[in-house]
């Protein structure tokens, strides 16, 4: 570590000094020079470029359009290396462990990259291994993050209401989870036990762990063969009712999310598939995983159903509650606000929202108030996001925001054995029946 500490900061310091004097005087190309510096420092800062990229509203908006450069620009690494970790791993040579392994990667990322790989018993599989002495790296870079996070809230009152110290924590709880491969393989876990558990299995699924070829840098799990979420036309090409599976799909993640406090934190498309030849909806790639405590899953309940029932004073008494605001905060103001910023998503039609104003418009009411909206609601907000972009595309009459389908097992007693108060929410839950039923006599045909 030490040595590696020394050598970063040879580098850092280099590349600081590289690009800070033209950020100085180049006003107007900061968001390319610092794009440019953190691809020269190399894996912990693209993927701190590849959160910036996919937040719009907690980075302004030329950074984050800059950075979405970083999302593909991540070279492989030789397939010697590949051969050289899996013996360090296994033990063995890749010969002796797979039959066969696809030297050219599926894909490849800041962390790690996967390759196409086939069992000794003919089991089509995926391994994921980790980009060589990447966790000495990541190690010494988060010392200098952390730094110039706290020297940028000291200097700048943005960076203090952005929290910004709070977001290279949680960064740097995140990147960690995703060096250790097993955490991510529990994770896979956990999400197959809880559809097991709510007789969920047959239609929600993630990879099958494959743990006797599974280590803290390589990862083997079973070959999904699907189509992307936000690939419609070959999807329905293919006779898939997209409409059906994506609701399926964001129910069975809410239901994770509000039942046993932890979510997949990262469901873009190339992270949700339809699985046509097993009539499943898949979830893969479990490295970011959003968790809270039970208080918090109450704040979250409360905001999700308030947000149902368009109940905009209950948002703002949720955001006072966690403490984001001081107590003496204007809440017929804010609540006015909020529903200025929220109801378009309630009620406007799907293909009238603009999504790249949506996260942007909520952070900027957030900053009015001298709110610092917690990560867990932010990462929440991002993925039903995700899920609103693919109604758009695949299920134009669905909106993923008041579709009561989604929380309805809220009203069985699965709830209450996960712990929950119903008593707490109860109004709220008597507001979202009343909903169902005003929806079911719409619905209804006329005699």
């Amino acid at each position: 570590m030490v040595k590696h500490l020394i050598i970063r900061t040879l580098v850092v310091s280099w590349i600081f000094w590289r690009y800070f004097l033209p950020w100085c005087f180049l006003r107007k190309r900061r968001p390319q020079l610092l794009r440019s510096a953190f691809e020269r420092l190399g894996a912990t800062y693209i993927k701190l470029g590849q959160i910036i990229a996919s937040s719009p509203g907690l980075f302004p908006e030329e950074y984050s359009e800059e950075f979405q450069k970083c999302l593909d620009r991540v070279p492989a690494f030789t397939f010697d290396e590949v051969r050289r970790i899996v013996r360090s791993e296994t033990g063995n040579s890749i010969d002796d462990v797979f039959q066969s392994v696809e030297e050219t990667p599926l894909a490849a990322a800041s962390i790690a990259q996967v390759h196409a790989a086939t069992l000794k018993d003919g089991t089509d599989v995926v391994i994921k291994v980790q980009r060589p002495n990447i966790g000495d790296r990541v190690r010494a870079d988060m010392w200098f993050i952390r730094r110039g996070a706290r020297i940028a809230e000291f200097f700048f009152r943005i960076a203090r209401l952005a929290n910004l110290t709070g977001v290279v924590d949680d960064f740097s709880t995140t990147i960690k989870e995703e060096l250790d491969f097993r955490s991510e393989g529990r994770n896979m876990d956990e999400f197959n036990e809880i559809m097991r558990k709510h007789s969920f299995d047959k239609q929600v699924v993630a990879p099958k762990v494959y743990w006797d070829f599974t280590t803290e840098r390589l990862l083997c799990m079973e070959r999904f063969y699907g189509i992307k979420a936000d690939d419609v036309e070959a999807a329905q090409g293919q006779g898939i009712d997209t409409e059906k599976w994506l609701r399926i799909g964001m129910r069975a993640w809410n239901l994770t999310m509000m039942l046993h406090r932890c979510f997949h934190g990262d469901i873009h498309a190339g992270n949700l598939m339809f699985l046509p030849k097993r009539d499943q909806i898949g979830f893969i790639d479990f490295g970011i995983v959003g968790r809270f405590d039970a208080d918090q899953r109450m704040h979250v309940l409360r905001y999700v159903l308030a947000f149902t029932t368009q109940n905009y004073r209950e948002l703002a008494n949720v955001m006072v509650e966690i403490e984001s605001v001081s107590v003496d905060v204007d809440i017929d103001a804010m609540a006015a606000d909020m529903e200025l910023l929220y109801k378009p998503l309630l009620e406007r039609s799907i293909s009238d929202l603009d999504y790249g104003k949506i996260l942007p418009g909520l952070m900027q009411n957030a900053q009015k108030y001298g709110v610092q909206i917690p990560r867990e609601f932010i990462l929440i907000i991002k993925q039903l996001l995700y899920f609103d972009r693919y109604a758009k595309l695949s299920a134009p009459n669905l909106n993923v925001f008041n579709d009561l389908y989604l929380v309805d097992f809220l009203f069985t007693p699965a709830a209450a054995e996960q712990g929950i108060d119903t008593n707490a929410i109860a109004q709220m839950l008597m507001s979202v029946q009343q909903m169902q039923m005003k929806q079911a006599e719409s619905n209804a045909p006329e005699n």
